[in-house]
């Protein structure tokens, strides 16, 4: 399991390409027949995918989560990215395709994957227990936003967290931009209680210009197809693709409520 340190925002201003790459995109998540890992210190969220290529994988614990299984101290979603295929917990199995989630609570058992499935992962602490969920695409509650002129149409589906499947600290949707809309979460905002992951699919061969870092001093991360972006409490996290996508976010901190977002307005961005 890649292990990445937690970075202070006046480092992140003196990072090059390459340092900013190195320490917040995950390029390499998905490979056929393996199950990839990586673990960041902010807030201790572990992501990853899982790829059986048609046959099965069981979920591997890591020596760095010190641990028997891999939710015994963790909650955990599987998010279905690409094909469909079935997940099991313990004794139980659920199919999950493109679109949905499945929420595997503290101490659920072993996981494992099977079939010609893209699975995203994302896993974080928990001192709670609440019961494995599936929350299916259409189940998700939906919110649409945004407007043609902006190039900004979308739709929000929240499946884990404060709306969908109950949680400890773990939050995750996915959002679905419209033809002809490129750009996401604008005005933009940071939140001080959260580390928050985008996961962006759906691309092709398109690309995100992903922008992050503190909003008086900007930095951007050219992000392609399945790749995911860290973004620290202190950063924005807000992008503009070559063309249309989707993308899941997820949270993990002190505070899951929807709202608890300290916005920046565009005109402040620097």
């Amino acid at each position: 399991m890649r292990i990445r340190h937690a970075t202070h925002p006046e480092e992140f201003a003196r990072l090059d390409t390459v340092g900013l790459r190195d320490r917040f995109l995950a390029d390499a998540l998905f490979a056929p027949g393996e199950v990839r890992l990586e673990l960041t210190h902010h807030d201790r969220v572990v992501l990853g995918g899982a790829c059986p290529d048609g046959g099965s994988l069981p979920l591997p614990v890591p020596d760095e989560l010190r641990a028997d299984t891999f939710t015994q101290r963790r909650e955990l979603a599987v998010v279905g990215i690409e094909g469909e295929g079935q997940v099991e917990v313990g004794a139980e199995s659920f199919a999950v395709a493109r679109g949905d989630v499945l929420y595997v609570g503290r101490g659920s058992g072993d996981v494992t994957f099977h079939g010609r499935a893209r699975y995203y992962l994302v896993s974080a602490p928990a001192h709670g227990d609440h019961p494995i969920r599936l929350v299916t695409r259409d189940d998700a509650e939906a919110l649409r936003l945004g407007s043609p002129e902006g190039a900004n149409v979308r739709t929000i589906r929240k499946y884990v967290g404060a709306a969908g499947a109950a949680s400890d600290q773990l939050t995750v949707g996915i959002t679905e931009l419209a033809d002809g809309s490129v750009w996401n979460t604008m005005p933009c905002h940071t939140h001080d209680r959260r580390t928050e992951i985008y996961l962006y699919f759906g691309l092709g061969e398109d690309r995100v210009l992903h922008v992050c870092g503190r909003p008086q001093e900007t930095r951007n991360i050219m992000v392609a197809d399945q790749q995911a972006v860290i973004s620290p409490s202190w950063s924005v996290h807000f992008g503009a693709g070559t063309g249309n996508y989707s993308f899941v976010w997820s949270t993990a901190g002190e505070n899951m409520s929807w709202d608890d977002m300290d916005p920046v307005h565009t005109a402040d961005l620097r």
